[in-house]
């Protein structure tokens, strides 16, 4: 059986900063398996993507690196283009291709203790596949997909159409700020949420750190600085990352943040996905003043 298992869309991405235009792939599950491979404890952790044939080099990029990779067959690749200004919170974002969904039938026989979502248009996971999931392991989500709704090339915030159903089924989701803002309004999100069902509620709040609402019971976890901010892209995917590969080695809720957050310190410090070692994360951590804390 698979410690984690993430299931999500390689992507197109055209990333546009003040400083430069870069294209790579991305998306969840891009960000999410490069940076876990540089951890130590990632024997068991398993990839389904979904892209054309024609993108199959992430694929083989992956795997060449030691990354067990299922591919589901897709017509085409979500092609994203994400726009920066001078603040990394904010981003704009167009989509310029879709990929099939990922179904209950291609899903049926996976099995792991953590399976998670990279949620990245609002159709990607449906409320059936959220349920079978459920049922064979901890189920973690981030909801930022979900949340976005594509007319034309656009997106648009939207609310969550499934959501006080497929909530009760998810055990950690992960939201940013705008996006606890679309599902419940920012101060009382996490409350909600809990009440709704979700046992681990991951609240990111980019610059200014992240909370973390569990069993009753509300962490601040710190942002610690960065040495030099280049590119916030795969941030969230990174932080749920760390996350997750904490949680399954049986942290608690506060150390478990803190790694995430050191983690997504150092990949904003680069373009591309977390490349650091867990050594760099250990020391960001010991070295800094900064402390998780009971709110």
């Amino acid at each position: 059986m698979n410690d984690i298992c993430c299931i999500g869309h390689i992507t197109l991405d055209k990333i546009i900063t003040p400083k430069q235009t870069t294209y790579m792939p991305g998306g969840t599950s891009y960000y999410f398996s490069h940076g876990i491979r540089h951890l130590k404890d990632t024997r068991n952790y398993k990839l389904i993507t979904a892209l054309a044939p024609s993108e199959y080099k992430a694929v083989e990029d992956l795997r060449a690196k030691g990354i067990q990779v299922e591919v589901l067959p897709s017509r085409k690749t979500v092609y994203f283009e994400n726009i920066y200004g001078e603040n990394q919170d904010d981003r704009k974002q167009r989509v310029l291709a879709k990929a099939d969904p990922f179904t209950v039938e291609e899903l049926k026989d996976e099995e792991a203790k953590f399976f998670h979502l990279g949620s990245l248009l609002s159709d990607d996971f449906s409320l059936d596949v959220v349920k079978l999931l459920s049922g064979k392991g901890k189920l973690a989500v981030d909801a930022q997909g979900y949340l976005r709704e594509v007319r034309g090339e656009q997106v648009y915030p939207t609310d969550w159409k499934d959501k006080r159903e497929a909530l009760k089924y998810i055990d950690i989701l992960k939201v940013n700020e705008h996006e606890a803002e679309v599902l419940t309004g920012f101060k009382q999100a996490a409350l909600q949420l809990a009440e709704w069902g979700v046992k681990e509620v991951l609240l990111t709040l980019g610059s200014l750190g992240s909370i973390i609402y569990a069993e009753g019971t509300f962490y601040k976890i710190p942002a610690y600085p960065a040495k030099n901010v280049v590119d916030a892209t795969g941030c969230g995917d990174t932080y749920s990352m760390g996350y997750l590969y904490m949680r399954n080695k049986g942290a608690s809720y506060e150390e478990a943040g803190c790694f995430a957050a050191a983690l997504s310190t150092i990949k904003l410090e680069k373009s591309g996905p977390f490349s650091g070692t867990e050594e760099q994360v250990w020391d960001i951590i010991r070295n800094s003043d900064l402390h998780a804390t009971v709110i």
